[in-house]
Formats: C-alpha cells, structure tokens, sequence
C-alpha cells in the first residue's frame, strides 16, 4: 500500500515538473513566434571583427559569424532572411543569411561606411562612405552597386525617406545636409545645420528631417518639402541618441551631459519636456505596444523603463557593464541591450522588467539587430 502510494505521489511530482517546464517554455517564446518561425539577436563585436547570432527561443548563442575588422550599422533586410551592415575599417557592405548563419557577400562601397539603410520596398541599399565623400546604392537582390553620388566633407550617415523619394546625408566636416535623389544619387539641395550632424531621423510622412550635432547642445529640423532649415534647436544637452516615436509626434532624446532624457516636439520644434534618469544615459529603444522608452545608462549599467504618456519613470533594470545599443523585439515581448563592458547580450522579459539571462558575445559588442524567420 505504502509502495502504490508513493508511486502515485512521484507520478504526481513528474507530471506537475513537466507542466511547469511547458509553461517556462511558453513564457520564454515570444507571444507572436508561431511553431516554425526563429527569432535570432545579431550582435555586432567592435573588437573581433564577427557578428554573434543568439537565438532568442534558446536562449544561447548559435553561431559566431567574421565579418572583417570593425562591424557596424546592423540592420535586418525589410522582407528577406538577411542581415546587413558595414565593416568600418574594410569599406564594404556585409550580408548574412539568417538560415544558413554565414557570411553570403562582401561589397565594396568606399572608405570608412559607418551606417547602413534600405529603401521602403528593401530593393535598395543606402551607404555613406566617410572617406571617400561619396554615397552608393546597392541592389539588394544582386548585390551590385547600381548608383553612386557625391555628399560633402565626410558623410556620416545616409536615411532613405518613407516615401522613398530622397536620400538625407549628414556631412559632418562641413555642417550640411545633402539632400539626393533615391534614384539617382544626383544631388538635389545642400542645407546648412548644427556643427558636426550625425545621426537623422525622418517623419512618417517625409515631411521632416531631424539631425544631431555630436559637437554641440542642439538639433537640427529640416523641412524636407522646400529644402530649407527650420531651426537649430538648442536642447541643453548633447544628444547621445535620437529615437523618433512611431506616430512622429516626439523625439526623445538622452543626454548624458544632461543625464536625462528630453522631449522634443516634431510639430512645434519645441523642447517640451525635460526627464532626470542618472549618470549617463547613452541609447533609447521604443516599444510600441505599451508605449514604454528604455534608456540605458553605460554609467549605472542599467536600463531605464519611462512611460512616454504620463512621463513616469520606472524602477531601473540592472542588464550588466557598459550597456549601449538596445531594442526591442517585434511584439515587445523581450528587451535587448548589448554590454560593451561585459562582452554580453542581456534578454529582459518587457512586461516584468526581468533579467531573463546574459548571453556571451564577442569583444566590446556594440550594435544589435533582430531577425524573424
């Protein structure tokens, strides 16, 4: 009787542990990823020249993937398997399959590309070549160079309209904005803006172009329609990032001269709000679904939750040493933030401000971006 008893009550155990490893499993695996589907993190490591994929159901790193020296401006493709960026150092235009995790192509674009950007449809690609002052279009399903044009003196960084009609560059050396035809490459209007712009941000309805200065406290609003400057906003902190939020209204931008965040609206060209966060608040991700900006501080090696609506801001989430870049994945259900300082991935469930794990990663990782497939 004691024998039958015990057997029951170990039946009972190993069932109620079964039932508790599926309901982590489904926790784990985000709300959206049907049976079938992947969901990898693409990290890309400054110092050992390859690109970590980390599969985000797993939980662990699938593959390490050489790049060439200086890998940057990850970007997944709009509609196809792949992974795209630049390899600083080597002047060319990197492709990944996301299937077959390997390196696919190399393509040549010119001296130091720090950024990588499609066109709306993914038929093209847009790359800044810093060295050479020179901007060039790839056909993404050939991979060849199709059209090349001129920017100023040293061309940051390269954005495609939504519309898909211009091309925005900032040229850092020279305090301008070129302004180029998607097609084409021909330039089309040269505008002045803040000392040194870097990073750009476009409304949804192409409507505006706003850039940072990496020199000085302010941003630039371009009007993208009559080719003219609208303001060199002074926002009383050198911008760290610009995250642009999905309806266009705001952008948020931490500073960590400020060591907050501040708010600026895209309608009025307005600073309209000022948020203290900490020591050094470096990189911003927006998360649509509950309308949540994180904000990593590389100082505090935490992420900051602020809800944007009521302007609250959360506990912080301790991610690990040095975080900067971070996103979140497609249906918010998971935080990424890269840690430059600790050589690793953080994975933090969204809705419970959980550290789900640290996952290795090359050395002194810097970007990340995230593929469905």
């Amino acid at each position: 009787m004691s024998r039958r008893l015990n057997f029951r009550l170990l039946f009972l155990l190993l069932l109620l542990a079964a039932l508790a490893i599926r309901e982590v499993a489904l926790e784990l695996r985000p709300s959206f990823l049907r049976p079938g589907l992947h969901m990898f993190a693409y990290v890309g490591n400054f110092g050992d020249g390859t690109v970590s994929a980390v599969d985000l159901v797993a939980l662990s790193r699938s593959a390490t993937i050489a790049t060439g020296p200086s890998p940057s401006g990850l970007r997944p493709h709009p509609t196809r398997p792949e992974i795209w960026g630049v390899s600083t150092d080597g002047g060319y235009a990197w492709v990944i399959d996301a299937k077959l995790g390997r390196l696919v192509a190399k393509i040549p674009v010119g001296a130091l590309p720090y950024a990588i950007d499609f066109s709306p449809d993914g038929n093209r690609a847009y790359v800044a070549a810093s060295g050479a002052n020179t901007v060039i279009a790839i056909d993404t399903a050939t991979r060849q160079v199709i059209a090349q044009g001129r920017a100023g003196h040293r061309p940051w960084i390269a954005r495609a309209t939504p519309d898909g009609k211009l091309v925005v560059v900032s040229n850092r050396d020279d305090a301008t904005v070129s302004l180029l035809n998607a097609t084409t490459l021909a330039p089309i209007a040269i505008i002045g803006t803040a000392p040194s712009p870097e990073q750009i941000e476009i409304l949804p309805d192409s409507s505006r172009a706003f850039v940072t200065s990496g020199d000085v406290d302010q941003i630039s609003a371009i009007d993208l329609t009559q080719h003219v400057l609208l303001a060199n906003l002074a926002i009383g902190g050198t911008p760290s990032d610009l995250v642009l939020k999905p309806d266009g209204g705001e952008l948020y931008i931490p500073s960590a001269k400020a060591h907050g965040l501040l708010i600026v609206n895209t309608s009025t060209i307005e600073v309209g709000d000022f948020l203290l966060l900490g020591m050094s608040p470096s990189s911003g991700a927006f998360d649509a679904a509950d309308n949540t900006l994180y904000v990593t501080d590389s100082a505090a090696g935490h992420v900051v939750p602020i809800n944007v609506e009521t302007r609250h801001v959360g506990a912080p989430i301790q991610v690990g040493q040095n975080p900067r870049d971070c996103l979140t994945t497609p249906g918010g259900d998971l935080l990424l933030v890269v840690n430059s300082g600790s050589n690793d991935l953080a994975v933090v469930r969204s809705k419970t401000s959980a550290l789900i794990t640290l996952a290795p990663v090359g050395l002194q990782p810097r970007e990340v971006a995230v593929k469905v497939f």
